[in-house]
């Protein structure tokens, strides 16, 4: 079936609709209790990864939560991969394979810094 789907969106030239990370923010990040500079911080990253079209293929859950994981990081905030990922309905794997190609692809730290810098 999913063969199917595919040859018909590439032989009628039509886009499969992607969701939106940033749509996931706000949702993950209330189930987690994380801060709204957290959320603000994760919009900027996502933004990134978007415009370098970093996250085409990814879920978008996953991403959003990789993305709010390295917030909490950056802003000091006491949040673990666990707690990200049980937010999200994500495994931990995915937010550590996430963050990874994120910082990779972003440079991070020189990027957006730390609080304690």
């Amino acid at each position: 079936m999913a063969r199917c789907y595919r040859l018909l969106l590439r032989e009628l030239d039509l886009k499969m609709p992607v969701v939106d990370p940033i749509k996931c923010v706000a949702r993950i990040a209330s189930r987690a209790g994380l801060s709204e500079k957290t959320k603000r911080r994760t919009l900027l990253i996502l933004k990134d990864a978007i415009e370098m079209e970093i996250s085409a293929g990814k879920g978008p859950m996953g991403l959003a939560a990789a993305a709010l994981y390295l917030s909490c990081v950056m802003n000091g905030e006491n949040k673990t991969q666990k707690d990200v990922a049980q937010a999200a309905g994500v495994t931990e794997v995915t937010i550590r394979n996430r963050c990874k190609g994120l910082k990779e692809s972003l440079n991070i730290i020189e990027n957006y810094g730390t609080d304690s810098s």
